[in-house]
């Protein structure tokens, strides 16, 4: 029997309903996405006596980024079966913030939720991570996931010299990147199971293009960069020490076009070969939303206010656990405060060369026995 025990990593995105509150470019990401979920919804054969429909949303977080998309498909798919029963599966890793995921999805947070106007729709929730089978076999109607899948499973090593993958070089970066090719392979796997035959998969990952485009790096400063700046000065300075600045890693890999194909276009990779196919992918640039509002409003204190959380969302808890344990509480908590504040400064400074501009690739997969 395989072991279920897992070693789970320090990552939680801001709880509270903080995240979708913060991350307004991860729902525009999935507000432009939604058009590619519909066209997969309308590709799948579903009879207008279909009682039963499953879809489900991997790496929700607290699920505020997804809430309109969701409320589409479910319209969509009660104009084509009024009466079907819909399954709505929310995945996420044991250290999300479940109670903020509750809230927000029954509308008892922050956001209004799509249950106060559908019926025969049912939320479930789930803190097995796309590392794992999270459905029965062969029960999955339809897989979605945003800007979730460049987590890997774990820190393949320390990355000597920067934050981040994009960052390292050599070795390294060979590490991350054997890492990360099992880890996608891992995750088509364990949803080729999930799905029934003809089921839909729709995934927008962050990516890296042909040119060395990716989140945070397009125009103006170069974000991972920054981080690994500003770390290495707060270690210059004394605020941090060798092994905690050494701790720093994000355990995350940008997939390019070809590495998301591979295994999907490879007759001989157990990911084809269970199933799967590649329908399209697609590259897609969007814009940062709080240097959009600068534009209009020029308030540059404002932006880097709205900047900053975005960022701070779901790095922040890797930054803290780079930390000596040992510290006091108070001690991290202000190096961490001093960190986010310093890059806040920064973008005070030079508003204009600040951006979150998000590079995605969708990819839209179907599990069928035969080719396309």
């Amino acid at each position: 029997m395989v072991g279920r025990t897992e070693s789970l990593q320090n990552i939680t995105m801001s709880g509270g309903g903080a995240y979708s509150l913060a991350t307004k470019g991860a729902e525009d990401v999935i507000n432009a996405a939604t058009q590619i979920v519909l066209e997969a919804l309308d590709s799948i054969n579903i009879s207008k006596n279909q009682d039963l429909f499953t879809f489900s949303d991997m790496g929700t977080a607290d699920g505020g980024t997804s809430l309109k998309m969701v409320e589409k498909l479910i319209h969509s798919l009660q104009k084509i079966a009024p009466e079907i029963n819909i399954n709505i599966v929310y995945a996420d890793q044991p250290k999300n913030d479940f109670n903020g995921l509750v809230q927000t999805v029954l509308g008892l947070g922050h956001f209004s939720s799509y249950l106060d106007s559908t019926e025969n729709v049912f939320p479930l929730f789930s803190a097995n991570s796309f590392y794992k089978q999270i459905l029965p076999d062969n029960t999955l109607d339809f897989g979605f996931s945003a800007t979730a899948m460049h987590w890997l499973s774990a820190k393949p090593c320390d990355i000597s010299h920067h934050v981040h993958m994009v960052g390292a070089q050599g070795e390294e970066y060979q590490r991350f990147s054997d890492h990360g090719k099992k880890d996608w392979e891992s995750i088509l796997l364990h949803r080729a199971r999930e799905l029934r035959s003809g089921g839909q998969l729709v995934l927008v990952n962050f990516c890296r293009d042909e040119n060395g485009k990716y989140l945070g790096n397009t125009t103006g400063v170069n974000m991972f960069n920054n981080f690994a700046d500003i770390w290495q000065d707060f270690l210059d300075q004394g605020q941090i020490r060798e092994d905690e600045y050494q701790n720093m890693t994000l355990p995350q890999y940008y997939n390019t076009v070809e590495e998301f194909s591979a295994p999907l276009k490879n007759v001989e990779n157990p990911v084809y070969q269970a199933g799967l196919r590649l329908k399209q992918i697609e590259t897609h640039i969007t814009a940062c939303p709080f240097a959009e509002d600068f534009k209009e409003h020029r308030d540059t204190k404002r932006f880097a206010k709205e900047y900053i959380p975005t960022i701070r969302s779901w790095n922040e808890s890797i930054f803290f656990g780079a930390l000596d344990p040992q510290r006091p509480l108070e001690e991290r908590q202000q190096i961490i405060h001093d960190y986010y504040q310093t890059y806040q400064n920064q973008v005070m400074a030079s508003p204009e060369i600040h951006r979150w501009i998000t590079f995605t690739h969708s990819l839209s997969l179907k599990k069928s026995n035969t080719d396309l």
